[in-house]
């Protein structure tokens, strides 16, 4: 078995994947780009763009890995997340993010909170988090009993949504860019006007034919695979450990299936049955000879 029939090739991924996002937005100037067409004017970047940006509060507290981190020359912060699954915990999770920003922004011994900078919390989501068609969602504090005063804290938090279909509100610029996050063909870049997507488009096609990029495609690709594989394994013994007699054997069976499914051979199989199972080479091979189905 081909253990790398299920990998997409990086010249055929979109750039609602993670992957590809980041290393697209990487470069400060697609990333002003990509910010531009958000917010319908220009934008000129101060810093190079950081992916993978961590913060933590504490030892102990729950990291978290913003994927584009950048500032404009008006010291103005944006964060832009990319989000494929449609959990119930994004609003949240967003509120988690704004803090931990937050958090980050201001030195030790500062006095002054109104030194915090106004902040942007960018979520681009390929479905529609809240259910009213929309491509923008925009959410700022407002008094529930006044709702024309505004708290004017300085953060924001947009939701895009790929898959929008009312279109009041919004450019036809970021329709098209949404549109093309989720189609990122040459023929769908062609059809948007907007010179900012063709720019985008371009830093695409390079990032795509790196072949550095490309080897750390494949990299990134093989440690979530065995990252995968090795959670399966340990869920498994442990249920082994636990399990009766006949449990035990359901269990030995899965290990294998998964083992085949990894294309492993029935050699590397045997180790691992020995490693995670604690057993003898000659008990690892008559479970291979009962339970392999090659």
């Amino acid at each position: 078995m081909n253990k790398k029939q299920n990998m997409v090739p990086l010249s055929k991924l979109n750039l609602t994947n993670r992957f590809l996002f980041d290393e697209v937005m990487e470069d400060p100037e697609v990333q002003q780009e990509a910010l531009s067409i958000i917010f319908g004017r220009d934008i000129s970047l101060l810093t190079q763009s950081q992916t993978e940006k961590e913060l933590r509060l504490s030892p102990l507290a729950r990291t978290v890995r913003m994927d584009v981190f950048s500032v404009d020359e008006d010291e103005t912060v944006y964060n832009t997340e990319m989000q494929n699954s449609k959990k119930g915990d994004l609003a949240r999770r967003s509120r988690y993010y704004q803090s931990l920003l937050d958090t980050s922004l201001l030195e030790p011994g500062v006095p002054d909170y109104n030194l915090l900078n106004q902040t942007y919390l960018i979520m681009i989501m390929t479905f529609d988090l809240f259910g009213y068609g929309k491509y923008r969602y925009t959410f700022e504090t407002r008094c529930k009993e006044f709702p024309e005063l505004m708290l004017e804290d300085g953060a924001v938090r947009i939701f895009l949504n790929t898959r929008g279909k009312n279109k009041d509100g919004v450019s036809k610029e970021l329709v098209d860019f949404l549109h093309y996050l989720e189609e990122t063909t040459d023929e769908s870049a062609k059809q948007a006007e907007s010179e900012r997507t063709h720019r985008i488009h371009a830093r695409v096609c390079k990032v795509r034919e790196n072949e550095k990029i490309g080897v750390k495609y494949m990299q990134a690709w093989e440690e979530k695979y065995y990252d995968k594989q090795e959670a399966r394994e340990e869920g498994l013994a442990e249920g082994l450990a636990e399990g009766l007699a006949e449990g035990r054997k359901q269990i030995v069976g899965a290990l294998i299936d998964t083992y085949l499914e990894f294309g492993l051979t029935q050699e590397d199989a045997g180790k691992r049955l020995m490693e995670k199972l604690e057993i003898s080479d000659e008990a690892a091979a008559a479970y291979i000879k009962e339970y392999w189905k090659d």
